[in-house]
């Protein structure tokens, strides 16, 4: 036999026991669909780059209009916070709590709009992404008001907290004390339940985090390494007891961070701190 054609053989043989394998857990209900816990890597790098291809080859014939106009901006900005923050949050602003449960979680539109063209955005926004919780809009709003939010996020990265609730016109808004959920000391932190919680409180939408599937946006810093690091936010020495301070009030560390008070329960942010502290450098 040539070697092309044994070449053939092992790929179609290859190819012929991932789909068997695949086929086993699924039947069979390996593979764990639980909220609780992300997707592997390599299903959410499949997922995603589906996403992404998928968008880019049906965008590619829209025409963006002049997202400068006049009013673009202004009404898009209220369109926004209309419609958009209760899932995705906004700087120093946390989604509602109902969000910080779903799975894919939604997107920090920071890092959208800094990464995506306005034309993708417009198609996400309009018609959706399955198995994602994002809605086509296209149903309750016209493709005008869609183009404006587009205009609006085109600002986005560009606005601090302080700005965000400026162009508000109200103070920065707090969350009750009553959500801030207590909890008392059951426990030590446990890094294996750090490492859940934290994909439960997207803090993955933000930050690129060691083995983490998602993890890969720059909006906040990377957290490779944060145990060796002197300080945290650039304030708090870092120790275990000021982590869990920063991760559960960032605004009363930091005025106008664009960290959000996410209600993290004391024993969740001890879990997230001990997870922390093991990542390792990016070195």
């Amino acid at each position: 036999m040539t070697n092309w054609k044994v070449a053939g053989v092992t790929i179609l043989a290859c190819a012929a026991g991932a789909v068997a394998l695949g086929s086993a857990a699924v039947y069979w209900g390996w593979y764990d669909v639980s909220a609780t816990g992300s997707h592997t890597i390599p299903v959410y790098e499949l997922l995603d780059t589906a996403q992404t291809r998928s968008v880019q080859r049906r965008s590619t014939d829209l025409v963006v209009p002049d997202l400068d106009a006049p009013g673009r901006v202004q009404n898009g900005f209220g369109l926004f916070r209309t419609h958009c923050v209760q899932c995705h949050g906004a700087p120093g602003i946390a989604p509602e709590p109902f969000a910080l449960g779903l799975n894919p979680a939604p997107a920090a539109l920071v890092a959208t709009a800094r990464d995506r063209p306005a034309a993708d955005i417009f198609w996400i926004v309009r018609q959706g992404v399955k198995m994602t919780g994002m809605p086509a809009w296209r149903y309750r709003l016209t493709d005008t008001e869609i183009w404006n939010v587009v205009a609006f996020m085109r600002v986005l990265p560009s606005l601090s907290p302080e700005a965000y609730q400026e162009r508000a016109g109200g103070a920065k808004p707090s969350r009750p004390e009553e959500q801030a959920k207590p909890a008392p000391d059951m426990r030590v932190g446990d890094a294996a339940a750090g490492r859940d919680a934290l994909s439960q409180y997207l803090c993955a939408t933000c930050h690129v985090i060691p083995g983490v599937a998602g993890a890969r946006h720059h909006v906040g810093p990377p957290l490779a390494g944060i145990a060796s690091r002197p300080y945290i936010a650039g304030t708090l020495p870092n120790t275990p007891t000021n982590m869990q301070r920063w991760l559960r009030q960032p605004a009363r560390v930091k005025p106008w961070t664009a960290m959000p008070d996410l209600g993290l329960t004391g024993q969740d942010a001890r879990d997230i701190a001990a997870f922390l502290y093991t990542l390792p450098s990016a070195d």
